[in-house]
């Protein structure tokens, strides 16, 4: 049995360079102001940087920063590779080969050192990890709830209920508890910004959470990560529908 904190989020994103870590980030902060002890994990990395000692994660950094530096970096990203590839491309290009047991295991060490632990995928959902295995095998592995982030741009539509109904059809279907729309940059022009939160909201399986504004340290409303956690979000939304 895997080892793990009782609850945790799980981040993922329609693409690349969307700002997961930034989303995940204001999560984690939200958490901590709310008084819980946060962990916070990436279960590997590639595209990190070398500082002539060891390999860096610059997200990993930014994800221990914000929960107030907890354990260590190891401890939040055991798995660290330079090359701008997939992860398990990257490890081999380095002569090395992906650890995917320890993708999985190394979660146990915030069990008993967090209330929450928020987990961050790299790419998106379907981003493998291997030849047969991808970043939807550890969020199902995991079974926290997801989190997807789409960039608020033009094309968000699609990416938004791709990903999402990719997740309901993986396995017996991933547990998405809902999006975030995140205005990672600024499109002169791009109109699209200020309709695709209703056209998202309308036609997605999973409701809209909350948009982060460009460069903003918070989500436009509040949200109760822990409840969202726990389920208990998705239990009221269900009951609110059967009304």
């Amino acid at each position: 049995m895997l080892t793990k904190p009782p609850f945790g989020l799980f981040v993922t994103g329609t693409d690349t360079e969307i700002g997961k870590t930034y989303v995940s980030c204001i999560i984690v902060k939200a958490l901590i102001a709310a008084g819980y002890r946060v962990g916070v994990y990436k279960p590997v990395a590639s595209d990190c940087v070398s500082d002539g000692r060891m390999v860096v994660s610059e997200d990993a950094v930014l994800l221990w920063e914000a929960a107030g530096m907890p354990l260590s970096v190891d401890a939040v990203c055991p798995q660290r590779f330079q090359a701008p590839l997939a992860p398990h491309l990257a490890a081999r290009k380095e002569g090395k080969e992906l650890d995917l047991e320890l993708a999985r295991t190394g979660i146990s060490a915030w069990a008993d050192k967090c209330d929450i632990v928020v987990v961050e995928g790299a790419g998106g959902i379907m981003s493998p990890l291997g030849d047969e295995e991808y970043f939807a095998d550890l969020a199902m592995d995991f079974g926290y709830p997801v989190v997807v982030v789409v960039d608020n741009r033009i094309g968000a539509i699609n990416q938004a209920l791709t990903t999402t109904v990719t997740a309901s059809c993986f396995r017996d279907g991933l547990d998405v508890a809902g999006i975030v729309l995140n205005d990672a940059q600024v499109f002169e022009g791009d109109a699209s910004r200020e309709s695709n939160e209703g056209e998202i909201a309308g036609r997605s399986i999973v409701p809209v959470l909350a948009r982060v504004k460009h460069e903003s340290d918070h989500t436009d409303r509040e949200i109760d990560w822990m409840a969202l956690a726990k389920g208990e979000l998705a239990r009221a939304s269900m009951e609110l529908a059967g009304e």
